[in-house]
């Protein structure tokens, strides 16, 4: 066989594969599509996932049903994913849980090699509130105190968002001996700290909004990089006394790695589409989550910043899964 022979052959082959590829994009889907989440019917992640999943099925023609697989803070329904066909028919909604693999060395799979990032969804800050009982408005008088008396904080359990978040802020202001009382979910948690048996607190803003306004707890920051709707005069912790803090909760859509590249293309830009729909952003705005949408690639630096960052608070504050 010639040069030319081989030549005419392989553009022949490249252009079936891209013509094959470009046919595939074209007619997906072509049957109903499966969101997995990890978590209970009613929660945060069940309730984005079905307003998601309502758009997607007007937008793609076919039926985007949810399907709960609770435990292991989610990591069941993200093996379930990532051992599924890549074929862009089975995909996972996840949350910030998903970033943090360091906390959980046993899981079946690899988040990095085993999951492609389609869209970043969401993303939903946290507030630092603090019992009234404590002589602090800012946050720089907190660092202050915590310098010289030892606190209480509270969070939803060992390990989880809440717990980590405080941790990052501990290191960040070069605090060493702050306590840590975990209780069972976030409102026992936010109990304890009305109750006056934890002094501080950093949870998500519909927790804890009704407590803020009636003066039963003080708001010090908003843990993202800029500042809440729902809570415009309070100051982010980064502006407020900790440069480069910057902490929230978020949802993301994931396939298995390897979905076809069209597949992947279509799921993103419609997800893009579907967080600008009015109704979808007031689902949204009604937990305090900003909607985002964003391209697989863009989600999956979004993903290796979040990874790093996490991982390297776990390591440092010796954090391990209970």
């Amino acid at each position: 066989m010639n040069i030319a022979s081989i030549v005419l052959g392989f553009i022949a082959l490249t252009t079936g594969a891209a013509l094959s590829l470009s046919a595939s994009a074209q007619s997906y889907p072509v049957r109903p599509i499966r969101i997995v989440v990890g978590f209970q019917p009613g929660g945060g992640v069940d309730i984005s996932s079905r307003a998601i999943g309502k758009q997607l099925t007007e937008a793609l023609g076919q039926s985007v049903f949810v399907d709960n697989r609770p435990g292991a803070s989610g990591n069941i329904a993200a093996g379930i994913v990532a051992k599924s066909p890549p074929d862009g028919y089975t995909l996972l909604m996840a949350n910030v849980t998903i970033a943090m693999p360091s906390m959980f060395p046993k899981i079946p799979f690899d988040v990095n090699k085993d999951l492609a990032p389609v869209s970043l969804v969401a993303l939903g800050p946290h507030v630092l509130v603090v019992h009234p009982s404590v002589p602090v408005k800012t946050v720089k008088q907190l660092i202050v105190l915590a310098k010289a008396k030892q606190l209480i904080y509270s969070s939803g359990g060992y390990g989880n968002i809440n717990h980590l978040e405080m941790e990052l802020f501990n290191l960040k202001a070069g605090i060493r001996d702050m306590l840590h009382v975990p209780y069972k979910g976030g409102t026992p948690a936010l109990i304890g700290l009305l109750s006056g048996e934890a002094y501080l607190l950093i949870t998500s803003i519909p927790a804890v909004l009704a407590q803020i306004k009636s003066g039963k707890v003080r708001a010090l920051g908003v843990s993202t990089s800029k500042r809440s709707s729902i809570l415009p005069d309070v100051p982010t912790i980064d502006e407020a006394g900790v440069p480069g803090y910057d902490a929230a909760s978020w949802y993301g859509l994931f396939a298995p790695a390897g979905v076809p590249p069209g597949a992947l293309a279509i799921l993103s830009k419609e997800i893009v589409k579907t967080m600008r729909v009015p109704e979808v952003r007031d689902r949204f705005a009604a937990d305090a989550f900003d909607p985002v949408g964003s391209t697989p690639e863009e989600f999956s630096r979004f993903i290796r910043d979040e990874t790093s960052k996490w991982a390297k608070l776990i390591e440092t504050a010796k954090i391990k899964a209970e």
